[in-house]
């Protein structure tokens, strides 16, 4: 009942980037992105990243660039904003910014996930904002990558990217989108460490007193 109804959906939405294709890269750069950040690998995120590597069998490298990374962004700014705005997460999140920073470089939009579903209503679009500004300068800059998965571990394969130059300000520039975003959407959380808490009176009532 849920397969055929998807598959349209994602049929209809790949012929319709294939038409966006043609028309501008900017704007193509821009929808790839935001899809990228949208469900974070749910079937949004999927659509954009299948339609980027089925042109790489035609040699259409620039989707391809500016699929990946948009899709590193989310969890790069996650990480990084947990990082600097300490009081804009707890303590649980923070340790999850760790390993949101090693997944984003590692091309894993799923790092991004836990701090999606805890805020989904700040989060999401902070990140759809950062990945989309990410897409858009790497189609517009020409970006071409030749690989369909990496991170940034593909800079070390000669020739893979085109442009590496700029495709780093696109990573950098949606990145610190999303984390700026991040800074002013998220609310302090209290601080519960113990070194914070009041600690309780020691000191016993004398007899008499």
């Amino acid at each position: 009942m849920i397969g055929p109804p998807v598959k349209v959906a994602l049929v209809a939405l790949t012929d319709w980037l294939n038409s966006m294709q043609q028309t501008s890269a900017l704007v193509l750069g821009l929808l790839l992105g935001g899809m990228m950040a949208f469900d974070m690998g749910g079937p949004v995120n999927k659509a954009a990243y299948t339609f980027a590597v089925g042109l790489l069998a035609s040699k259409v490298y620039g989707p391809m660039a500016a699929v990946m990374a948009a899709g590193m962004t989310p969890p790069l700014a996650l990480g990084l904003a947990a990082t600097l705005f300490k009081n804009r997460f707890n303590q649980e999140e923070r340790d999850a910014g760790k390993a949101a920073l090693v997944l984003g470089i590692s091309f894993v939009t799923e790092g991004a996930i836990p701090f999606a579903a805890k805020d989904p209503l700040r989060v999401i679009p902070c990140l759809v904002a950062g990945s989309a500004v990410t897409g858009a300068i790497s189609m517009a800059g020409g970006v071409q990558l030749l690989v369909p998965h990496g991170g940034v571990f593909v800079f070390l394969i000669p020739h893979a990217v085109q442009h590496l130059a700029l495709y780093l300000v696109a990573l950098l520039a949606g990145t610190l989108v999303s984390t700026a975003a991040l800074y002013l959407v998220k609310r302090p959380v209290p601080d519960t460490s113990p070194a914070t808490r009041t600690p309780l009176s020691t000191t016993a009532s004398r007899p008499g007193a």
